[in-house]
C-alpha cells in the first residue's frame, strides 16, 4: 500500500476544501506593509474572481478610517458580483462596536477574535471563561440582530490544547450551541507540528462531529504548509492561507503551495484557479514591497527553470527530469539556466527556443564562453545568448539592427535630467532630446520619442528594473542592471554590467532593442 493510500485509509479527508485568503489581514500584518485602499480592492477582485478562493479576509474591525474606506469599497463591488457572503472581517468582543463597525460598511460576515486559551482570558482580559463567554454571547446576538453571519477564531487555540483543553471544550460546548457559521482554530504563535495539529483535530472533531472547523497556520516553526495538511488530514474543512505566505512574524501558509499540496498529494478538491496563481503572486509583490523569494515553491523565480546539464539531457531524450508541477498548469515555462554547471544540453534547449543554429564545433565554443562567465558569476540569460553567439562567433558590430552612435546626459541641482541621443536603426540614423525623472528616463523617453515619431511605432514596456553590485563595497565596482520589458505580451529580459548604473542600463536597454528589432523581422 502506498503513503497516500496509507494515509486516506487512517484519516478522513473531506471531499472538498474551502480556502479562506487573509492577504488583506493578516497578510496585512507582515512587518512594514499597509495597503492603500485601491490596493485592497485590486487584490480583492483577483482573488474572488481570477483565483477563485471561497472567501476573503480583508481587515480588522475599527483600525482606521482608511481601512473602513477599503473594506466599503470591496463590500459594495461583491455585492454587485453576487459575492459578498464572501467578504469577512475580523471583529472584536467588544458589545456592538465592531459589529456596527462592518454592517456600516456594507459587511455581512464577522469573524469573532475570541480567546481560545485559559492563558490569554485570564492575563488579557482578565476574565473568567464563565465572563468572556457572556460577552460572547452578546455579540452573536446582537450580530444576528443586525443580520451578521458569524465566525469565530478560537484565539491561541494551539496553546489552549496543550494547557487548558478542558477550558477550550467548555467554551465550545457553549458556542456550538449557538449560531456560528464556522469555529476557526488558529495555531496563532505557530507552535505546533504536524503530529500535535492531528491529535488536537482529532480530538475536536470526534467531540464536536458536526461542526465545521477551519485551521489556521503561522509559519514561525516552517511547519505551516504541513500543519495545515495535518489539519485536513485530521477532518478539518477549511484552511487559511495568505498570498506569498505574508503575514506576522514568519508568515502564514502560502496560498500556491497549500493548494498543489492539496491537489497532487492528497487528491482533495478546491475551487482555485492555478493558472493565476503565479499573477496573484506577482500582484500582492508589487504592493506590499516584499519580494517572494526565487526559490519560493510555485511562484518563485527559479522553480521552473533547470541549472545542471544532465537534467536538461534527460528532458531532452525522455522528460526525465519533470513531476507534476508542470509551469504550464500555472501560466509558466520551464527554462534552462544557462552558468558554469550548464553544459551542451541546456545550450541547445535555449539556443532551440531562439530558433538558433550552431555546428557542434560553435556549440562547444558558446558552451566554453558561458562556462567562463560562470565562474566569474556573472548572470547569463536566455536574452544574452545571442550576444554571446554573436561574440564568440566574431560577428561584426555592423550586423547589430541597433547601434548607439551617441548620447549625452547631464543633470543638475533643482533641475530635471536631460538626455540627447543618436541612434542607428535598420541603418538610418535619428536624433532625439527628452526630459525624466533620472538620467536612464530621460534617455528612455528620448528613444520612445524616436520610435514614436519617426518610425510610428510602439517601444516596449518596462515591467521591472532592478540593480545588484556584486560583492566587495567598493565604489567603482561593477554595477548589474536587470530589466525586464514586455512586448505584445512577450518578456524580454536583458542585462547590462558596467561602473557606471546609467550606462549599464543603457546597454541592457540596447540588447533589448536588437531583440527586439531582430524579431520584428
Amino acid at each position: 500500500m502506498g503513503t497516500t493510500e496509507q494515509i486516506n485509509s487512517y484519516t478522513r479527508i473531506p471531499p472538498f476544501i474551502e480556502i479562506m485568503d487573509s492577504t488583506l489581514r493578516d497578510g496585512e500584518q507582515t512587518n512594514g506593509v499597509s495597503f492603500l485602499p485601491h490596493e485592497k480592492l485590486m487584490i480583492a477582485k483577483m482573488l474572488l474572481n481570477d483565483i477563485n478562493v471561497d472567501r476573503i479576509e480583508v481587515a480588522s474591525a475599527r483600525v482606521s478610517d482608511g481601512e473602513k474606506d477599503a473594506v466599503k469599497m470591496i463590500c459594495q463591488y461583491a455585492k454587485r458580483i453576487g459575492k459578498l457572503q464572501n467578504v469577512e472581517v475580523l471583529g472584536f468582543v467588544d458589545g456592538k462596536a465592531s459589529v456596527d463597525w462592518i454592517a456600516d460598511c456594507g459587511g455581512k460576515v464577522i469573524n469573532l477574535l475570541a480567546k481560545g486559551s485559559l492563558k490569554h482570558c485570564s492575563g488579557q482580559l482578565q476574565k473568567t471563561l464563565e465572563e468572556h463567554l457572556d460577552d460572547i454571547v452578546f455579540s452573536l446576538s446582537y450580530a444576528k440582530r443586525k443580520g451578521i453571519e458569524v465566525n469565530i477564531y478560537l484565539e491561541d487555540w494551539s496553546n489552549g490544547m496543550k494547557d487548558s483543553p478542558e477550558y477550550v471544550y467548555e467554551m465550545l460546548d457553549v458556542l456550538t450551541k449557538r449560531d456560528v457559521r464556522r469555529f476557526m482554530l488558529p495555531d496563532t504563535l505557530g507552535v505546533l507540528n504536524p503530529l500535535q495539529v492531528i491529535e488536537y483535530m482529532r480530538k475536536m472533531i470526534k467531540r464536536y462531529p458536526s461542526v465545521h472547523f477551519d485551521f489556521h497556520a503561522h509559519n514561525d516553526y516552517d511547519l505551516a504548509v504541513s500543519n495545515s495538511l495535518a489539519a485536513v488530514l485530521s477532518g478539518a474543512k477549511g484552511l487559511h492561507v495568505t498570498v506569498n505566505g505574508l503575514g506576522e512574524r514568519c508568515g502564514n501558509a502560502p496560498l500556491s503551495s497549500v493548494q498543489v499540496i492539496l491537489k497532487d498529494q492528497f487528491h482533495a478538491k478546491t475551487n482555485i484557479r492555478e493558472d493565476r496563481l503565479n499573477d496573484i503572486s506577482k500582484l500582492v509583490e508589487g504592493y506590499s514591497g516584499i519580494s517572494v523569494a526565487p526559490n519560493q515553491p510555485i511562484v518563485g523565480e527559479n522553480v521552473f527553470t533547470q541549472v545542471a546539464g544532465v537534467h536538461a539531457d534527460g528532458d531532452n531524450k525522455a522528460n526525465l527530469y519533470t513531476n507534476a508541477l508542470m509551469p504550464e498548469r500555472f501560466g509558466r515555462k520551464r527554462e534552462y539556466a544557462l552558468g558554469k554547471t550548464s553544459g551542451k544540453a541546456n545550450i541547445d534547449r535555449n539556443l532551440q527556443e531562439l530558433g538558433l543554429e550552431l555546428t557542434p564545433e560553435q556549440t562547444r565554443r558558446v558552451t566554453q564562453r558561458i562556462t567562463e562567465l560562470g565562474d566569474r558569476k556573472e548572470i547569463v540569460t536566455q536574452e544574452d545568448l545571442p550576444f554571446i553567439v554573436s561574440d564568440v562567433l566574431k560577428h561584426s558590430v555592423p550586423d547589430d539592427r541597433v547601434k548607439l552612435v551617441s548620447y549625452m546626459v547631464s543633470s543638475a541641482y533643482g533641475l530635471k535630467p536631460i538626455a540627447s541621443v543618436k541612434v542607428e536603426i535598420n541603418g538610418c540614423q535619428y536624433e532625439a532630446d527628452a526630459m525624466g525623472d533620472g538620467q536612464y528616463d530621460a534617455f528612455v523617453k528620448a528613444l520612445r520619442k524616436i520610435y514614436k515619431r519617426s518610425l510610428d511605432r510602439t517601444f516596449p514596456v518596462l515591467e521591472n528594473y532592478s540593480v545588484t553590485i556584486p560583492p566587495g563595497g567598493r565604489t567603482d565596482a561593477l554595477v548589474q542592471t536587470v530589466i525586464t520589458w514586455n512586448n505584445d505580451g512577450k518578456t524580454i529580459r536583458t542585462r547590462g554590467l558596467d561602473a557606471d548604473q546609467t550606462e549599464a542600463a543603457i546597454k541592457a536597454t540596447m540588447k533589448m532593442l536588437n531583440i527586439f528589432e531582430e524579431n520584428k523581422q
